[in-house]
């Protein structure tokens, strides 16, 4: 750090952020002049992966993706194949795959909302330290967690990279007496879920609001998970309203098949992450696009849990537009899916089989699903033998880049008009803002440098750190 108005502040690792990446901030006489999500990890190169391999494959490849939702890489991967082939897959193969997809939103959920977000409420550095002080609530967390691992387990085979799903369906479903028995499990964990809700309703959350546009799938008489079109809200700015306002705003949906069309990514000089924008402008996706967008849809014991912990009723066209109560979405989002689950549950009967076939053929298919972090798409190109020539995988990440950093400069802003932070304020406000969107650098190394230059500062530029 140096003296007078020349500061530089470099934070060396972030915990609970998954990925590696720097945020490199700029400040010029009070203003945010540059807010940068620079990330510097080396290319994954999936989509080269797959050109070459056969029709069969994406889902196992694009599982490795990343260890905490596979799943939604697994199915979002046979969607856009069965597309490319003319198969669609529907009944109780469908209903199969809806109550896996329910166990991911539950272990991811569950996993952020109490091992990574959660501590910045307490104003502490990692879970160790949370369970010091709130140890009920992360020992249900993880009880909560491990319900969702069990789902996963079951249908996927393993709860890290099923192996049990394919194009076409399962290579094995369950029986109802292995159902069963899963079933008894998550009606206990359904009481754990509304504590749960109840438990991040208390947070102590600061006034905020964005303006993006946001998108989700959409599914009328169902909350959007596995499938649906592609719906995106307008963003307050553009009806003249507040970034905060709490209500509806119109929505245009478009066909998956055009989702290219609609979201377009750049290369950006600073990240080796594509960035995304819709319809040229900047988008969010995620919890608070799903429940903005599809919320009206959740089960009466999810509603009446939101209501409660003061999300409002979204049948009456209220919104949530504050990233930091983001988890109490994602808590819903929680109860919601054990809920479904077991309704998936109850009206169990096996399939006839436990997959149908999906002849190649040639054509380009198109898949989105709504992984826990946002709506995930997959486009494959196969030649008449099946065999993939294109491949373009465009995660949630990618697309929540921009309003990442539109949030970070809007919110230090207001920090800096409320007097000067120290570097230690300034670097807790920039990990919580980040963190309210859970971003998926990737799967490995957990790190952010978080550089802070000040008028006149002789701040270098450096190289960001490689290693813990």
């Amino acid at each position: 750090m140096n003296g007078g108005k020349s500061r530089e502040l470099k934070l060396g690792a972030l915990g609970r952020v998954e990925g590696e990446g720097a945020l490199h901030l700029c400040v010029h006489n009070g203003e945010v002049t540059e807010a940068r999500l620079k990330i510097y990890e080396p290319p994954r190169f999936f989509e080269a992966f797959l050109r070459g391999r056969a029709h069969t494959e994406p889902p196992d490849i694009t599982s490795r993706v990343c260890g905490i939702c596979p799943v939604a890489y697994q199915l979002s991967a046979c969607r856009a194949v069965e597309d490319a082939c003319g198969t669609v897959i529907d009944g109780r193969l469908a209903a199969l795959r809806r109550l896996l997809y329910c166990g991911e939103w539950i272990e991811s959920q569950t996993l952020h909302i109490h091992l990574l977000h959660a501590p910045d409420f307490f104003g502490c550095d990692s879970v160790i330290e949370l369970a010091r002080i709130q140890r009920a609530e992360v020992e249900r967390g993880l009880r909560l967690k491990q319900s969702g691992n069990a789902i996963v387990e079951l249908l996927g085979g393993r709860s890290i990279h099923p192996i049990n799903i394919r194009v076409g369906g399962f290579h094995r479903v369950p029986t109802r007496a292995e159902l069963r028995s899963l079933a008894e499990r998550l009606r206990r964990e359904r009481d754990a879920a509304v504590d749960m809700v109840r438990w991040v309703s208390g947070f102590d959350f600061p006034d905020a609001g964005c303006d993006h546009e946001l998108l989700a799938l959409a599914e009328p008489g169902s909350y959007a998970i596995e499938s649906g079109t592609p719906t995106a809200m307008d963003a307050p700015s553009t009806a003249g309203l507040p970034a905060d306002a709490d209500r509806a705003l119109p929505t245009r949906a478009f066909d998956v098949h055009t989702f290219g069309d609609h979201v377009v990514e750049r290369q950006v000089p600073y990240s080796t992450a594509l960035h995304s924008v819709l319809d040229g402008r900047r988008h969010l996706t995620g919890s608070l696009a799903r429940y903005a967008i599809s919320g009206r849809w959740l089960s009466p014991i999810a509603l009446e849990a939101a209501r409660d912990a003061g999300l409002g009723d979204p049948r009456q066209g209220t919104v949530c537009r504050n990233p930091f109560r983001s988890i109490i979405v994602r808590a819903v989002e929680v109860l919601y899916a054990i809920d479904e689950a077991l309704r998936i549950i109850d009206t169990y009967e096996p399939p006839a089989h436990p997959a149908v076939k999906v002849p190649p053929r040639a054509g380009t298919g198109h898949g989105a699903t709504e992984a826990p972090r946002g709506l995930l798409y997959h486009r494959y190109t196969l030649d008449a033998k099946g065999t993939v020539t294109g491949a373009n995988l465009v995660p949630p990440t990618a697309q929540n880049q921009g309003a990442i950093e539109e949030d970070l400069r809007r919110t230090v802003r207001e920090r800096l008009r409320d007097g000067e932070p120290t570097d230690a304020e300034l670097t807790a406000l920039c990990e919580r803002v980040i963190r309210n969107h859970d971003p998926c650098i990737s799967c490995s190394a957990h790190f952010l440098d978080l550089r802070v230059h000040r008028p006149h500062s002789a701040a270098r530029e450096g190289n960001p750190p490689t290693g813990a």
